[in-house]
């Protein structure tokens, strides 16, 4: 049901997106006197639509998108004498500017409500030193396996050396090998680096202090990046509790978090063609799929569904997971459509910034105005990105669904 929820959460998100994306350039445009005849939804043929004023609204039947129509937008329409002087071409640069940028923009205001929200609201959790669950064995590895816990033992399992040991759900870790500990995360640091041994661990129980010697075991396990490591394993889980943060702390959080989102979005950007090869053996081959690689539409469906429906954490926190890959994918939206490459709006702002750069250089010079770049010229480069891009596409459609992505838990 929550992988449902998921996969429909993703749409509305992409489609929300697309609506703010179009009304940054519709609002700013408007605002600069520019006229705007067209604000739809998707592409292809009108599925329902209304005029107010002089601009038509609606909804087109491929949710793949939408679109304003500025007029003078392009050297490719005729314009009506009466509509020159509103005309996008006519307007001064910076007011250009602003409203090719807009659309991008308003991705990056998105994600940065949501990193806002998300500590405010649904909270991080936090794992206690209280132990949740104690199972009767584990996995001897847990490579391509979406749980750390087995629900029946069987032959790819030994018996778990907490239980063995005597933890049992509602113990409070207190110590190990004498250390005293603050987190959980100490506490699972201090277990994976300890190796195949007996340690001493110090629990406190009904208000008692127990001691108990558990032997660690080591399992083989995903490090993430698809490679497999070993680390010693006890077999609990922690009690995970909600926190939520203030206004000020959840701002500095956001600050953070879109920082890296932003910064990490640059670095992933510039791995997709060194990706692309390795993406064919993914859907063609048998080699597995990588979980850090590319993903398409299809696949971050997939995962939004997972993120939603699997783990241990309560449902807030699934919540404000699935709004933080919403706001990353948002922020990738934004800056891959800034890349200056036509039809991308980053595109037209790399000609704007040509020919304003031209204009001066010619003023300096004495020479009179060059005028507007010829878009015709340009577009054998922008059909070339087109095809590439949508070879592309096609290509992380088939390997989502031969090859989906899994979530890493």
């Amino acid at each position: 049901m929550m992988t449902t929820v998921g996969i429909i959460g993703f749409i509305v998100v992409l489609l929300l997106s697309v609506m703010l994306h179009e009304w940054g350039h519709f609002a700013t445009a408007r605002r600069f006197g520019m006229k705007a005849t067209e604000f739809f939804v998707g592409f292809g043929p009108r599925l329902w639509s209304i005029r107010r004023g002089e601009t038509e609204y609606g909804v087109k039947a491929i949710p793949a998108g939408g679109y304003v129509k500025i007029v003078g937008m392009t050297d490719l329409e005729e314009i009506d004498p009466a509509d020159e002087p509103r005309a996008f071409y006519r307007k001064p640069a910076r007011q250009r500017a602003v409203v090719l940028a807009a659309g991008s923009f308003m991705h990056f205001v998105l994600a940065f409500v949501l990193f806002v929200t998300i500590p405010m609201v649904f909270g991080h959790s936090k794992a206690t030193l209280t132990v949740d669950k104690v199972p009767d064995c584990v996995w001897i590895d847990t490579t391509g396996k979406q749980t750390s816990l087995p629900t029946t033992c069987g032959p790819d399992t030994v018996p778990a050396p907490a239980w063995q040991a005597g933890l049992r759900p509602g113990d409070t870790i207190v110590s190990l090998d004498g250390k005293r500990l603050k987190t959980w995360q100490e506490f699972t640091a201090a277990v994976k680096a300890a190796g195949a041994r007996q340690v001493t661990i110090v629990i406190r129980r009904d208000g008692r202090e127990l001691t108990l010697r558990p032997t660690l075991i080591v399992q083989k396990r995903a490090d993430g990046t698809g490679k497999t490591v070993q680390a010693a394993v006890l077999g609990v889980t922690s009690e995970i509790v909600v926190e939520r943060a203030g206004p000020v702390e959840a701002l500095g959080e956001a600050v953070d978090d879109f920082q890296t989102m932003f910064l990490g979005t640059f670095k992933a950007l510039g791995q997709i063609p060194a990706s692309i090869p390795a993406l064919f053996r993914q859907t063609f081959g048998d080699e597995p799929r990588d979980p850090n690689g590319l993903v398409g539409a299809v696949g971050i469906a997939v995962v939004s569904g997972q993120v939603l429906d699997e783990g241990s954490d309560p449902l807030p926190i699934r919540i404000g997971s699935f709004l933080g890959l919403m706001a990353g994918i948002n922020i990738f939206i934004g800056i891959f459509n800034l890349l200056p490459l036509l039809p991308l709006d980053g595109g037209h702002l790399a000609v704007l910034v040509f020919e304003e750069s031209r204009r001066r250089l010619y003023r300096l010079l004495g020479r009179p105005d060059p005028g507007r770049v010829d878009l015709m010229k340009l577009m054998p480069a922008a059909y070339l990105f087109l095809v590439l891009l949508i070879g592309l596409s096609v290509l992380l459609v088939a390997a989502d669904i031969v090859n989906p992505p899994k979530l890493s838990l």
